[in-house]
């Protein structure tokens, strides 16, 4: 039995498969490890064999771009919609279809392999209408590194100015990333 999203305090040890749309193949969120309603978000992903496939064994940018959408504006958007509406995230889905309503600005700094954890860190600049904006980075985390322990006492103070180890390698910058619930009705007519 699914538990209630507007009781659970926030995305940390939840499961990306429950909060996401996308199907497994598409779904580039591996796990959440901080989150704060209102503010942002940070969350992880590891590159598989079938994500680099015929390019080159590198995780494209705009899958990048895809997962930092999906840690951000399809993340926060549908646990702050599921509190507000007292629903879960399957009858959401019932009801609207996530869509990319634009790109800011993607400058990218270094690049992704199979293999290397990358985490997005997400931070809320509008949200209205089913509609968000968030910017932020793309950082690759250092081998070994235990990130629900690293994250477990960070702080909003810290999210919004990225604070983390110079370990972490800065791999993109994202600005004006932003995404609409569109009523599927909407949708589907177009």
């Amino acid at each position: 039995m699914a538990h209630a999203p507007y009781k659970t305090p926030t995305l940390v040890g939840e499961k990306p498969k429950h909060w996401l749309l996308h199907g497994p193949t598409k779904r580039y969120i591996d796990n959440y490890h901080y989150h704060s309603p209102g503010v942002g978000i940070v969350a992880s992903y590891t590159p598989l064999a079938r994500d680099v496939k015929d390019h080159f064994n590198i995780f494209r940018g705009v899958d990048q771009v895809e997962s930092f959408a999906q840690a951000s504006v399809v993340s926060l958007a549908t646990f702050s919609e599921c509190k507000k509406m007292k629903i879960l995230p399957v009858e959401l889905s019932n009801l609207f279809v996530p869509t990319f309503i634009s790109i800011g600005e993607v400058n990218y700094h270094s690049y992704l392999e199979k293999g290397q954890t990358f985490i997005n860190i997400g931070c809320i600049k509008f949200y209205k209408f089913r509609q968000m904006v968030c910017d932020g980075r793309i950082y690759k985390v250092p081998p070994g590194l235990n990130l629900d322990e690293y994250f477990k006492d960070f702080t909003d103070e810290r999210l919004l100015a990225y604070d983390v180890s110079k370990e972490f390698k800065l791999v993109a910058e994202l600005k004006g990333i932003t995404g609409r619930a569109i009523k599927k009705e909407i949708f589907n007519s177009l």
